[in-house]
């Protein structure tokens, strides 16, 4: 057995230099379990990152008071001696009556080896009928990607009771990245109700992975991927072409500047990118004004406006577990792409830091026991 007061910890020494660390697990208090992690997703946007060094809080300070980030003034340095958000643990102690011991949990703790989940965290069973490894997106990434449709839902439907599909459905909807979080957000809308979905990626191996899952797909390489979406989406005279909405999922400014050309006059993106260097190619003067057009940023650290009594991280992780019961066989098969032992994790790291290897979804696999 492992010592109960100490963890191995992914995280990175330097620039380029992922390494393990030992950290010390707390104890264990009322309300609280300790698990020992079977499963942990590597997100590979956030995490490399830090392993980059590109992070904004190397550069900068983010004021928790004022919410702007500051230059001159770091918030972020090397080592990093913990990421990631993707985990399922094993519970192996227990100070709450519905989480027993040999029970699967998601949760979002970082790439530990064993870790102590307080009261205040969110912790979900894995369900039965959902196989374990993709309990991983049950904590955060689900939800993340179900929060983008709720700002859609917000923002097209607004309403005292707004469901989750009320920004989707009967709508046409382009959806930008076949990464991890684009999939997601693709089939959570197509489950939606949404009437037609496309997934724009230059990667093949990306649109191979979302043809898999069934989506259609479109090369912005290969085709102007605005005129594309007006000759394909024509809603009535004077110029009203193009999407409904474009669920945004690259950190490229320039994909930002495409999506607003894509859509329909008053459309809507919602923006799940995270921009390290900026957005110096959105160009805000030309369709952005003229067709009245909306970016509305979706992140996990909120819900819209007014909607957070209804709407908390549990039920977006049940959204998420829905999907996961409809399409979990396609995602087990085609979405996760690499099943890594843990011991491996540094070197993988390094070789996608690297661009040495490809893969949409990498799992690292913890030993039992």
């Amino acid at each position: 057995m492992p010592d109960p007061g100490t963890c191995r910890s992914l995280g990175a020494s330097g620039p380029m230099q992922p390494a393990f660390f030992d950290l010390d697990v707390p104890g264990l208090e009322e309300g609280g379990v300790r698990v020992a992690t079977r499963w942990s997703g590597v997100s590979a946007g956030t995490e490399l990152a830090y392993v980059k060094g590109t992070d904004p809080g190397f550069t900068s300070f983010r004021d928790p008071d004022l919410g702007v980030f500051v230059p001159g003034r770091a918030s972020r340095s090397f080592p990093v001696r913990a990421m990631g958000y993707m985990e399922v643990g094993e519970v192996v102690e227990s100070r709450r009556s519905d989480l027993t011991p040999g029970m699967l949990v998601g949760a979002a703790y970082g790439h530990r080896s064993q870790h102590v989940l307080s009261a205040a965290d969110v912790v979900v069973p894995v369900p039965d009928d959902v196989d374990p490894v993709l309990g991983i997106y049950l904590a955060q990434m689900g939800p993340i990607c179900a929060n983008a449709l709720l700002h859609a839902a917000a923002e097209l439907a607004p309403g005292p009771a707004v469901g989750l599909g009320d920004g989707v459905r009967g709508r046409r909807v382009l959806v930008t990245g076949a990464g991890v979080v684009g999939l997601l957000c693709a089939l959570l809308a197509q489950l939606h109700g949404a009437a037609d979905v496309v997934v724009a990626d230059p990667d093949p191996h990306r649109l191979a992975v979302a043809e898999n899952l069934g989506l259609e797909t479109v090369d912005p390489a290969s085709a102007e991927l605005w005129r594309w979406c007006k000759d394909r989406w024509r809603h009535g005279p004077g110029g009203d072409r193009g999407a409904d909405l474009v669920l945004q999922c690259r950190a490229r400014s320039a994909v930002l500047h495409e999506a607003l050309r894509c859509l329909r006059p008053q459309g809507t993106v919602i923006d799940l990118a995270f921009y390290q260097g900026g957005a110096q190619e959105l160009r805000l003067g030309e369709e952005f004004h003229h067709n009245g057009l909306t970016i509305r940023c979706a992140q996990i650290g909120r819900v819209p406006r007014g909607l957070a009594p209804d709407w908390d991280r549990l039920r977006l992780s049940g959204e998420t577990a829905r999907l996961l019961r409809e399409r979990g066989r396609d995602l087990r098969s085609h979405l996760v792409t690499d099943v890594v032992p843990e011991r491996e994790a540094p070197g993988a790291l390094l070789e996608l830091a690297r661009r040495q290897r490809s893969t949409t979804q990498m799992v690292l696999e913890y030993a039992s026991g």
